[in-house]
């Protein structure tokens, strides 16, 4: 039996307050026309923003041309764009496998909805039903909540909701900016997962330590193998001096 989502009480946050201010550079970046209405530069646009919403900066690997062919010609809408965005490989590997349950509501949210969760309540709530319908449950949760289809709909992508406010000089930080891919919850989990007899050697801002023969000087014993190595080289090749020259003789008298 599915629980159903946990009521959670709104905090006062910039998302829930109106902006009368004019646009400037602090404004969010968003783009109000429908995506069928769009040209094919404001296709490009609003792709873009889409993948910098979802993975704060995609490389050329990391697209997906049968998606935003599907978007460009109006197969999909932006919201289901989106949705495969969240749901991809990309934002499994890198977001979601490298975060536990509450980092992971704190991250979709915020790229989602647009502001930060409601505290921990919220995290709880939503972390509840990623444990029961995962990350597929979960996000459509979100992209078919009435707070998602009020803010932005069928065609718009999310964005960081009223980040200047009245009296504020300087706007909030952009989201992807302060929440970054992973934090000390994946690293402290690598380290325990170091191989036997590195977990102790292992240090925060360090890393694993490197043999000496790749951290600078040779250890003595690899110092001799080199030499060893070296010196039978030699030999073999002046062996293989004489030979030649031998052979050159030879023919030279023959002839």
């Amino acid at each position: 039996m599915t629980i159903p989502l946990l009521a959670t009480k709104p905090l006062t946050a910039p998302s829930r307050v109106s902006s009368f201010l004019p646009t400037s550079e602090e404004t969010s970046r968003q783009n109000g026309r429908f995506a069928p209405q769009l040209d094919r530069s404001g296709t490009d646009q609003l792709i873009e923003q889409a993948y910098r919403q979802i993975y704060f900066h995609a490389f050329k690997v990391d697209r997906d041309p049968m998606l935003e062919s599907q978007l460009r010609s109006g197969q999909i809408s932006t919201r289901q764009f989106i949705r495969e965005l969240l749901l991809s490989s990309k934002f499994r590997d890198d977001f979601y496998r490298c975060n536990s349950n509450y980092r992971v509501v704190e991250q979709v949210v915020g790229r989602v909805l647009g502001r930060p969760v409601h505290g921990q309540h919220e995290q709880i709530a939503w972390s509840i039903v990623i444990a029961q319908q995962g990350l597929v449950g979960f996000v459509d949760a979100l992209l078919n909540s009435p707070e998602y289809l009020e803010n932005f709909g069928e065609d718009l992508v999310p964005f960081q909701r009223s980040r200047v406010l009245a009296g504020q000089a300087i706007g909030t930080m952009p989201f992807n900016q302060q929440a970054p891919r992973y934090n000390s919850y994946w690293r402290d989990a690598m380290a325990r997962r170091a191989p036997a007899g590195l977990g102790s050697a292992w240090t925060p801002g360090g890393g694993w330590p490197q043999p000496a023969w790749l951290a600078g000087q040779p250890s003595s014993a690899m110092q001799k193998i080199w030499q060893g190595l070296v010196t039978t080289g030699g030999f073999v090749l002046t062996g293989l001096v004489i030979e030649t020259a031998r052979a050159m003789l030879s023919t030279a008298a023959q002839g």
